[in-house]
Order: C-alpha cells, then structure tokens, then sequence
C-alpha cells in the first residue's frame, strides 16, 4: 500500500474513533440531560399540586386527613394533556386515592425499596415506567411507557402520609432523542467527510516532501552532490531533510576529498616511478658496466657506493609507503616506556649534521640536561627525524632550532627553521597523504613520496599527543609536539 494511503487510512481512523466517541458521549450526556429536565420539571408539577390541590387537616382524634381539590387536579391534568402528563397519589403502597380504583384497576404498587426511599424524604425517579390504558383513543395494549417521579408528601409530624406521581409519556423524549441522534449522526457523517478531504490534502502534502526527498537521493545515488533541498519549518520531515542536505554535503566532501587524494595518488605514483627510474636506470647501467668490464678499475669502487645509495633510496620510498599503511590501519603497536629525550635528539643532530651542513645549515639545541618523556622509542625517533629532514629540505644557509621543556603533565618539543616557509593554503594540506608543500623540490634527496608528514601527524595520534605547526612564508616553520605523560593518560 502506497505511503499516501496509509496516511489518509490513518488520519481518517483517528477522526471517526474520536467523531464517534464524542457523539456516544455527547448522546449519552444529552439524553441523560434531558430525563434531568423533564424529572425536574416533574418534580416541579409534584410540588405545585401539593402545595394547591392538596391540604392536610386532622380529625377530633388526631389523624391526619387528606382532603384533594379534585377539580384542581383534573384542571391541571388536562391543560397538561398536550404534554402526555398524568398524576397519580398515593396513600400507601397498594392504596390511590387519585384518580380512583376503578379507574385505575391494573395500576402497579410502589415497590418496598422504593417506599422506603420515600419515607427517607427521597424522590425517586424513573426511565421508564408503565401506566394503564386510560382510553381507547390511546395506542391499544394494556399500558403505555412513561418515565415519572415519585414525591413524598408528610404531615406536621414528619409522617409520610402521601405520594405524589406525576409521570410524562416517554413519547415526547423519544421524539427529542430521535432529532438529536439525527443531528448528532449528520454531525459524524460531516466530520467524516471533512476529515477524508483534509487526509487527502495533509497526506498529499506529507507525500509530496517525501517524493522531493527520494527524488534527491536518486540523484545523490546517480552520483550528484551538488543537491540541496530548502525547509521552512521544524517538522521531522523538515528535520529530516536537513540531515539529508548534512549527508550530501559530507558525501560532497568526501568525494572531493576522494578525487584529490586520487590526484595525488597518481601525482606520487607518476613522481615514484620517476623517482625509482632514475636509480634503477643507473644502477642497471652500473651493472652492465661491471659485467662487461667497462668500468675502470679506478672507478668501480665509486660506482658500488652509487649502486648502494641509489640502492637505499629505492628502499626508503618503499618503507615509508609502508609504514603509512600500517599506521593508518592500525596494525602498528606502540611499546610505551619512559627514557631521556635530549639524548634522542642529540643522536638525531648527530645523524643529520652532515646532510645539514651540505645545504649550509646548522643546528641549535636547547634542552635541560635531562628530560623523561613516555613514549615509543622508535616511533618518536621516527617522528622527529621527519620533521628534522622536513626543515632540511626547506632550509638552505640557515638555523634549524631544537628545544624540549617540561609542561603541564607533558613533555613538549618544538622543532623550527628560518626556511622558506609556508601560507596558509599549504598548511591546510601539508598533514594529507602525497601532498608536497613546494612540488618543484620533489627530485630532491628527502621527503619524495610526500607521506613524511602524515606519518607524523598519525603516529602523534597514536601517541594520544598533538602536533602543532606555525609558519610564515619567507619567516620559517615551527612544529610543536606535545607527549602527555603516563599519569595523564591514565586519566583519560
């Protein structure tokens, strides 16, 4: 069944169960409304007839006398004809004194419970009640329904000495229900009727946005993501809608980050295979020089060493490559433990003084004599030869500065150079796999494959540290890395 459908099915199920309640409910209260009123109006009757029609007098001995005004009631009965009212009294259970037994020969008794009611000083009132045929004008059976009250008449004493009834045919109710149970049922039918348009429209409506919707994601699935869907209010569909617009944005995002990266994918694969031509060629030319003895005796020692470098190189693209994978898949394990960083820093300047000093560079330590930091060996090695390397490559005739302090439960370290620096386009990018900050250095001896960076930033994060970079084109670059300490980390 179509969205539409159940929508309309819905909204037209809640209209008639709450149609059809409030007529039940209505129906009930009005009928019960209007046996209130004709009761007191009843009841009205009743004390009007006690009060004219019916006095109370006392023999010599006591005994109370009731002396009716005949004419009274037979008067006040007749002018209430159009109304079907008849008056009954009572004197005892079984006993009418009006009208007269004769009159009156099938008339039912006031029953033990009821009288007992009376006697307390309750009216008793009735739904539905009988009383005799009193002529043949009136519809043939042996009695008629009425609905009637019954109300206690006492003496000077307190004694009960009378009942007067006064009942109404329960025709004229019936006819009142009938015409507000009609009314009620046009009402119902009406309500229905609206409510079937109004489903129609709210269901067209909420079907309409979820079609705009779908319509969306096909094309999202088509492969557009430059859909956008306005709202205008705060409904779930609207709510919805902006999670969609959220998604298409982000899967916007993401393919654009797919497609560059893709770029440079082929850009690092296109500057791998120039980078690994050049010393396989050499080494190949090399090889053959040295099979066919082409080499002079003199030289062939220089041409192993070339061999040899070119050898390492090839090696050090392949590593990193590597090692990046492996870091972002997560299949490296760190081995934290605590040892002296100055000492790792000074075996680091050791190691790159040479390659420092061969593009006019020098290196400035500022460290305590001791320092602790808790970290993986090997991986923080790593972290700060590439960085070093980093600020060797973009440095020539400057100061590449070194330092290491203690912070807030932290080993902090900054590494900066007078280089050429970088904007801020470059330093949006420069922690994205194959990027390169200056491109036209990627035949230089450091940093080819453009994943020295990356490494960095994801071993600091498997570090549960941060890496910082502050850098001014033509001022230099400082890179801050921060080591939180063990009893940091376990509180986090």
């Amino acid at each position: 069944m179509k969205f539409i459908y159940q929508q309309m099915l819905a909204f037209l199920s809640i209209i008639i169960i709450l149609s059809g309640t409030l007529a039940m409910v209505f129906f009930h209260l009005t009928k019960e409304m209007t046996y209130e009123n004709a009761w007191q109006q009843m009841q009205g009757y009743a004390y009007t007839l006690r009060k004219e029609a019916l006095k109370l007098t006392t023999d010599k001995a006591g005994k109370t006398i009731i002396v009716l005004n005949v004419s009274q009631l037979k008067a006040t009965e007749k002018l209430l004809s159009a109304q079907h009212t008849h008056f009954t009294i009572y004197t005892s259970r079984t006993d009418v004194l009006y009208p007269d037994n004769s009159v009156i020969r099938e008339n039912r008794s006031i029953s033990k419970a009821d009288w007992k009611k009376l006697t307390a000083g309750n009216v008793v009132k009735r739904k539905q009640d009988f009383r005799p045929r009193k002529s043949k004008s009136e519809v043939d059976g042996s009695d008629v329904k009425i609905t009637d009250i019954y109300a206690p008449c006492f003496d000077y004493q307190g004694n009960l000495v009378a009942v007067i009834k006064v009942g109404e045919d329960l025709s004229n109710i019936t006819q009142n229900l009938q015409i507000i149970r009609r009314n009620v049922v046009l009402t119902v039918a009406f309500a229905i009727l609206v409510g079937v348009i109004l489903s129609i429209i709210i269901a067209h409506f909420l079907t309409k946005k979820i079609a705009r919707l779908r319509n969306a994601t096909d094309l999202v699935a088509a492969g557009n993501f430059d859909v956008h869907l306005d709202t205008n209010g705060d409904s779930e569909l609207d709510k919805l809608t902006l999670d969609f617009n959220s998604m298409v944005q982000s899967l916007r995002e993401s393919n654009e980050e797919i497609k560059r990266q893709e770029e440079r994918r082929r850009q690092f694969f296109a500057d791998a295979a120039h980078e690994m031509r050049t010393p396989l060629t050499t080494i190949n030319g090399l090889l053959e020089g040295l099979a066919y003895d082409a080499i002079p005796e003199e030289s062939k020692e220089k041409s192993i060493e070339l061999m040899r470098n070119e050898t390492k190189r090839l090696i050090r693209l392949v590593n990193e490559n590597l090692d990046y994978e492996k870091i972002r898949s997560g299949q490296i394990e760190l081995s934290k433990t605590e040892f002296d960083v100055v000492q790792v820093l000074n075996n680091i300047i050791k190691q790159l003084r040479n390659k420092a000093e061969q593009v006019g560079d020098k290196f400035e330590l500022y460290t305590p004599d001791k320092l602790m930091v808790y970290a993986d060996y090997d991986r923080l090695v790593q972290i700060i030869f590439n960085i070093t390397q980093n600020a060797i490559q973009f440095t020539e005739n400057g100061v590449i500065s070194i330092s290491a302090e203690k912070g807030n439960e932290e080993t902090i370290i900054r590494i900066s150079d007078n280089g050429i620096g970088m904007n801020e386009e470059q330093l949006r990018n420069i922690w994205e796999r194959y990027y390169k900050a200056d491109p036209s250095r990627k035949n230089t001896k450091y940093g080819e494959s453009g994943l020295g960076l990356s490494i960095v930033h994801q071993l600091m994060q498997l570090h549960q540290g941060s890496v910082t970079v502050e850098s001014k084109e033509g001022k230099g670059t400082t890179f801050t890395l921060r080591f939180p300490n063990k009893n940091k980390l376990s509180k986090i």
